[in-house]
C-alpha cells in the first residue's frame, strides 16, 4: 500500500517535527498495522467482551499466554493506495444492545484509522459471533475461625 500525506495531520497524538523533505519517497502501510489499529479501536468500546471467532480466540489465548496480545485478532484489513475496508469478528457482553455496538465499533475504527493511518475508510463490515454471559458471582473466599480448643492439662 502506498500513501503519500502532503499535510500533516491534527489530533490527540503529540505533533511529529516535520523537517522539510529531502527528496522523494513513499510509504507503504501494512495490512497488519491498519489491522492492529482497528483492533485496538474495536477493544476499547465497552460492551466488546472480546475479539475474533471461537476458534480463533482460543488460538489468540494460547499466543497471548506465550507471546504477549495480539491486538489484530478477529480483524482483517483490505488496504489500497488510499483506502481501507475492514472486517470485525467479536463477541459481545450480554446485556449490550448489538446495533448500538456496531456502530460506536463503526465510529471508533473510522476514527482511528482515518487519524493515525492517513487512509480513507470506505467501509467497516461487523460479525457478532456470539454473546459472553457472566457466570454468578461467587462470594469471596474467607477463612472462617477454628473453635478454640483448651490445652489439655
Amino acid at each position: 500500500m502506498e500513501y503519500q500525506n502532503s499535510q500533516p495531520r491534527v489530533g490527540s497524538v503529540p505533533e511529529l517535527p516535520v523537517a522539510a523533505p529531502i527528496g522523494g519517497g513513499r510509504t507503504v502501510i501494512a495490512e497488519a498495522a491498519v489491522a492492529k489499529v482497528a483492533g485496538i479501536a474495536a477493544r476499547s468500546v465497552p460492551g466488546v467482551y472480546s475479539l475474533g471467532s471461537g476458534p480463533s480466540r482460543a488460538l489468540g489465548a494460547i499466543r497471548d499466554a506465550v507471546a504477549g496480545a495480539d491486538h489484530a485478532a478477529g480483524v482483517r484489513a483490505e488496504v489500497g493506495e488510499t483506502q481501507v475496508a475492514v472486517d470485525i469478528d467479536l463477541v459481545a457482553v450480554y446485556g449490550t444492545p448489538l446495533h448500538a455496538l456496531a456502530d460506536q465499533i463503526r465510529a471508533a475504527v473510522y476514527a482511528a484509522v482515518e487519524e493515525l493511518v492517513g487512509l480513507q475508510v470506505i467501509e467497516v463490515n461487523i460479525e457478532i459471533n456470539d454473546v459472553f454471559v457472566p457466570g454468578p458471582v461467587k462470594p469471596p473466599f474467607t477463612v472462617e475461625a477454628r473453635p478454640t480448643r483448651e490445652a489439655i492439662q
